[in-house]
């Protein structure tokens, strides 16, 4: 990470970062679409079950995931303020935090998996997969969340190329083991949508070995000596990774869920639209992973050169990620638009099923145009460590506004499971607003403030 002047400069140091960002995260949520797609192609009930698995999981994921990634903005400040002898410790204090986090998880699943499977209107083979992929992909809960601390480690520092790069020699790994325990070649045993979950598990291992040995052995890493020593356990550090980190891990629980709850909404229409929504709601996802790095990206930037107080530049880089958020996201939203039918025709060969995602993508194809707004907006807001309003704004479109009116629509409004698809579209294009004002007053106040520092001095 270098202090930037000229737009030229502040360009290059942007895509040095997201390119790698983007890769790792295209790479990683692949593991999840070859389990939807691989599944889709083994039956739809498989899917179906696999669908309800996963809405289950990736809220999960993606909400602790987001609360240890908090330690990536805490580096990025620390760096800019050139206090490195303080980074050790806090990495090694949020892999404590995940693992802690993994074993609520587990405590969790026992008491309610059971009780939340049996309110779901899910055929009896659906709800087996759905169990069995769960408790399959539930072996890799305690590395995956790791990963994720040292993940954000690795990010703070600059060297996404690092977490790029164990992530594409990850993802061969799993395709394949998806291919030997889905469809029982080799003498496996054919598994179906569990095999899905299994072999997600065993690249989770994967991925995490091949970081800690990575921070263990390769510089720039080892020179921090995060395994060097044992460290003891620091509530104080815990306290302060937790203020940012539950904020953004709540808000990205409740940004995700809310796609999840509308899944397990739409069991009432049978296992051809639950199939069909969920191929759909995965691309779209496949898609979100660009505004999704942009915001990753925006957090390094804004809190390296907000840490350095140099408040000018972390507005310039936000202006600038918001622009290529747009931009990228046009591009995507008419590929999708163009290529709706061989996309859909990617997760079944039920054609029924083809010709029900292709509807649905046509919707995704909108609530992508908001995301190029929120998640590049919410990226620079962690970066300025502003997250509490973020988590209200959230929960007010998204709960508030966005699931009940998409109830409103497909029940009242007679538009079926379209009318969940809609009532995101509007959640989401009231949250992207809500944001860019809290965004403009939060950078308004940090002007402010500027000036009066100079006015003092």
């Amino acid at each position: 990470m270098e202090q930037t002047v000229s737009l030229r400069e502040k360009l290059n140091q942007f895509f040095i970062l997201l390119g790698p960002i983007l890769i790792a995260n295209v790479a990683t949520f692949s593991m999840s679409f070859f389990d939807v797609m691989m599944t889709g192609n083994y039956s739809a009930t498989h899917l179906a079950g696999v669908a309800v698995g996963s809405s289950l999981w990736v809220p999960i994921q993606m909400g602790v995931g987001g609360i240890l990634l908090s330690v990536t903005p805490i580096i990025a400040h620390l760096l800019g303020r050139k206090e490195t002898a303080k980074v050790p410790s806090y990495v090694v204090q949020t892999i404590y935090i995940g693992i802690v986090l993994s074993l609520i998880i587990y405590i969790l699943g026992m008491l309610f998996l059971n009780p939340l499977l049996d309110l779901m209107n899910l055929e009896k083979d659906a709800r087996y997969v759905t169990k069995y992929y769960l408790l399959s992909l539930a072996a890799g809960f305690i590395p995956y969340f790791i990963y994720c601390g040292l993940r954000g480690f690795m990010d703070a520092l600059g060297k996404t190329n690092v977490t790029m790069l164990i992530t594409l020699l990850a993802l061969p790994v799993n395709i394949n083991l998806n291919y030997v325990l889905i469809y029982g070649k080799f003498g496996f045993y054919e598994l179906g949508g569990i095999g899905a979950g299994a072999a997600t598990a065993l690249t989770y291992w994967l991925s995490t070995l091949l970081t800690i040995l990575t921070t263990h052995k390769s510089k720039p890493f080892m020179s921090y000596g995060i395994f060097k020593s044992f460290e003891k356990f620091s509530f104080g550090k815990w306290k302060e990774i937790l203020i940012i980190g539950v904020p953004v891990g709540v808000t990205i629980f409740l940004e995700i869920s809310i796609f999840s709850a509308v899944t397990l909404l739409m069991s009432q229409f049978g296992t051809i639209v639950i199939a069909a929504h969920q191929a759909a709601l995965n691309f779209a996802y496949l898609l979100y992973m660009l505004p999704l790095s942009i915001s990753t990206a925006l957090t390094i930037l804004v809190g390296f050169e907000t840490g350095a107080r140099r408040f000018k530049d972390a507005r310039s880089y936000t202006l600038l990620g918001l622009g290529v958020a747009v931009l990228m996201t046009l591009l995507s939203g008419t590929f999708l638009f163009i290529f709706r039918i061989p996309v859909a025709e990617l997760y079944s060969n039920e054609q029924q099923v083809v010709n029900l995602t292709a509807q649905f993508l046509l919707y995704a194809v909108f609530f992508q145009l908001s995301d190029a707004f929120q998640s590049p907006i919410q990226g620079a807001l962690r970066g300025y460590k502003d997250v509490n309003v973020t988590l209200i704004m959230s929960i007010g479109s998204y709960w508030v506004i966005g699931l009940p009116a998409g109830h409103v629509l497909a029940v009242l409004g007679n538009m079926g499971p379209f009318g969940y698809w809609l009532g995101l579209i509007i959640g989401l294009g009231i949250g992207a607003i809500t944001l860019s004002y809290r965004l403009f007053h939060v950078q308004k106040k940090q002007k402010s403030h500027k000036s009066l520092h100079k006015l003092i001095n």
